[in-house]
């Protein structure tokens, strides 16, 4: 789509990959989400403790950022892939903040959307974003993908909201019903079911309409849109 090698891409894969890990580990922790299982597998802490699940996350930040510092790529581009990542990392951490403080609270439509923003799409933009810089993207074509993984972050995420409510944990690895249970800011709390489906569909409208530039060649990407949308876990 934009160039480059897997040579250089993959580090960059692998440095999204452990922040994105660094918070799954943290995130189930019993401070957090209080999660005991996790892709159908028994969460970090459960089996390495408490401690250990902590200083794994602690460990897997300043790895990634090792990655990205060490990647063979223009060295001009380097602060702007680590800044990209540094301000994805922060987004997530503050969308986490607010999704926990906002708990048991009536739900809030604005309050949604900024953990959405933060804790989900920030990520899943800053992904598409590194790639596109890495594979030597024009501006355009990087703030393109960049759009894309925005939308597509906000669809991931209000589907995860609805299958916490409609599907069982076989079903999705995972604990389901512990958004309600602890009255969790999320899409269907604030829009309703419905409403909410609705809303994942035209976000994922939105992301495949943001490659239009890239014609034939961003099938791929298309092909996970509509995973996302129709995902079962």
């Amino acid at each position: 789509m934009v160039g480059g090698s897997e040579t250089v891409a993959l580090p960059v894969a692998l440095a999204v990959e452990c922040v994105h890990t660094f918070s799954l580990i943290h995130d189930d922790l019993p401070a957090m989400d209080d999660d005991r299982l996790r892709r159908g597998r028994p969460t970090n802490h459960t089996v390495f403790g408490e401690a250990e699940a902590i200083l794994a996350g602690d460990w897997l930040v300043p790895h990634a950022f090792g990655l990205l510092a060490s990647n063979p790529v223009p060295t001009e581009i380097v602060p702007q892939l680590i800044r990209t990542l540094a301000e994805a990392t922060e987004a997530m951490i503050l969308g986490q903040s607010a999704d926990i403080a906002s708990e048991g609270r009536p739900p809030d439509q604005q309050t949604v959307r900024v953990i959405h923003t933060h804790k989900t799409a920030a990520m899943m933009e800053a992904a598409c974003r590194l790639g596109a810089l890495v594979g030597g993207g024009t501006t355009e074509a990087v703030d393109a993908l960049a759009e894309y993984g925005r939308r597509l972050g906000l669809a991931f995420q209000i589907v995860d909201d609805l299958l916490d409510r409609t599907a069982t944990a076989e079903a999705v690895g995972k604990q389901t019903g512990k958004d309600e249970a602890v009255a969790k800011q999320t899409w269907p709390a604030a829009h309703g079911v419905h409403a909410s489906r609705a809303h994942a569909r035209e976000q994922i409208a939105e992301a495949i309409d943001s490659l239009q530039p890239f014609g034939g060649a961003a099938e791929n990407l298309r092909r996970i849109a509509g995973f996302v949308i129709e995902r079962g876990r």
